[in-house]
């Protein structure tokens, strides 16, 4: 996807190098004049290819690869806004805390969340999922209970697939009530390493 920023260089002929220090040149001139609203990446894990994007608020997006990246970015621009560039150095912290935790040396995430793509209900659930420790599970009516609708079981299933910030917000934690996994943004199998990850 080309984004906002991006078209303003145009078409150029240069060489890797040239083109990474005028894309350097145009992170920095777009924060230093306040222009850049959502700074993204991507990173190699053991689940995949993640897409992470941020907010001056904080985290907004962690997208798995199945999801689309150019999609996700798309609707990002739609709902957030268009001025999006992949500024890697903004969001190295974050990353090496996926690298600390994907290496078992880190169990909780320490990072601003900005939640304004879940709203209502779903939003309660995401509040909550922090909240089942790191190593442990807990099945979707315990889950609707701490949300504080015992009954609404299928609508925490609806918020753990919609989760905007999976892995971060740990709706791989939330399993069936007969301890079968149940669905995951990432697929069964990356739902699989997370648990088993943690397990260990």
């Amino acid at each position: 996807m080309t984004t906002e920023f991006e078209r303003w260089l145009g078409p150029t002929q240069t060489d890797d190098e040239t083109v990474a220090r005028l894309h350097e040149r145009l992170v920095a001139m777009a924060e230093q004049k306040q222009l850049l609203d959502i700074a993204y990446r991507t990173i190699d894990t053991p689940v995949g290819v993640l897409l992470v994007a941020a907010t001056d608020q904080g985290l907004l997006r962690v997208a798995y690869e199945r999801e689309d990246h150019d999609a996700v970015l798309a609707k990002l621009a739609e709902r957030v806004s268009s001025r999006i560039l992949h500024a890697p150095g903004r969001l190295d912290p974050l990353v090496r805390q996926f690298d600390e935790y994907f290496a078992g040396e880190r169990t909780k995430f320490d990072v601003s969340l900005d939640f304004r793509l879940s709203k209502g209900f779903r939003r309660t659930v995401l509040a909550h999922l922090p909240e089942i420790a790191y190593g442990h599970t807990e099945s979707y009516a315990q889950v609707a209970a701490a949300a504080g609708s015992p009954r609404a079981v299928r609508a925490v299933g609806t918020a753990c697939a919609t989760n905007p910030l999976p892995v971060v917000v740990p709706c791989h934690r939330v399993v069936r009530s007969d301890g079968s996994f149940g669905g995951y943004v990432g697929g069964e199998e990356a739902k699989r390493t997370l648990l088993t990850l943690e397990a260990a």
